[in-house]
């Protein structure tokens, strides 16, 4: 079975988000901000949607969300008295999409701010239970727990043979991912390493002669952030000839979305990895 770090601990009778805030079960009708795509789907999953009231423009699933919440820009850089105007109660937030002065700055406005930071694919299992806690939706949280642990053991279940990879999210510069991050563990799952083995930032930056991309045995282009395409894999393909790798493209929202997002994502990375091993 591939060992996975874990994120922050989560008491099982007082749940505590990323940072080890304590945050009660709320007794009203909650006015929920998500400026996290992957919690706004999490939050209609949980039967929450009615309850968004805000959101950010890249928060385009499920599209209901888009119609009954109003856009106060992006995750990084808000419209803050439009958000205000809409008088949340509970601001979601998440430790690497949501510069730390934005966050202190919704605290002090006096919203509740929730904050967030899965780093390893069962840490959902307390995200699940957190959000669940706060906005009383324990049936819901427990549905989705279910989910993910059927999905997580059909995956776990294969004989995955090891293979090393380049994930790639950007083109200028190139970027990719340390084994320190969400997406490096998911697809540690499958049995496939991220290279380099080592990097001093979580989202390190790549000369274009550095080693890893000789390292890898397969070079992983995602839709997201940046949305390669097969397009840039045949540019790529003609620009570095020397590198033999294999070149794929794979669904950056199901590496990388954690949430409800996370149990389709399983299943997809089986299939994905099932059909390279054929």
């Amino acid at each position: 079975m591939p060992a996975e770090a874990s994120g922050q601990p989560f008491s099982a009778q007082e749940p505590c988000d990323a940072i080890g805030t304590a945050h009660p079960p709320v007794e009203e009708s909650p006015r929920i901000a998500s400026l996290v795509p992957s919690l706004t789907e999490l939050m209609f999953a949980l039967g929450l949607g009615r309850h968004v009231v805000a959101r950010t423009r890249f928060c385009t699933h499920p599209p209901e969300a888009a119609e009954t919440a109003t856009s106060v820009g992006g995750t990084k850089k808000i419209k803050m008295a439009r958000l205000l105007d809409l008088k949340p109660t509970h601001v979601l937030v998440n430790i690497d999409e949501t510069p730390k002065p934005l966050a202190d700055e919704l605290a002090a406005a006096g919203i509740r701010v929730v904050v967030t930071h899965p780093i390893a694919p069962r840490d959902n299992l307390s995200l699940y239970a957190l959000f669940g806690h706060i906005f009383q939706r324990p049936a819901e949280a427990a549905a989705l727990s279910r989910r993910f642990e059927e999905a997580y053991d059909r995956l776990l279940a294969a004989d995955w043979p090891p293979a090393r990879v380049l994930y790639l999210i950007w083109p200028d510069p190139w970027m990719t991912v340390s084994r320190e991050t969400y997406i490096a563990r998911m697809l540690a799952l499958v049995g496939w390493q991220t290279v380099p083995a080592a990097a001093a930032a979580r989202y390190p930056a790549l000369e274009a002669d550095d080693p890893a991309f000789q390292d890898a045995d397969r070079i992983l282009f995602s839709t997201e952030p940046y949305p390669f395409s097969e397009e840039s894999i045949a540019a790529f393909r003609e620009a570095r000839p020397d590198i033999g790798a294999d070149l794929r493209l794979i669904d950056g929202e199901m590496l990388s979305w954690y949430g409800s997002r996370a149990i389709a994502a399983l299943d997809y990375l089986g299939r994905y990895a099932a059909a390279l091993r054929t």
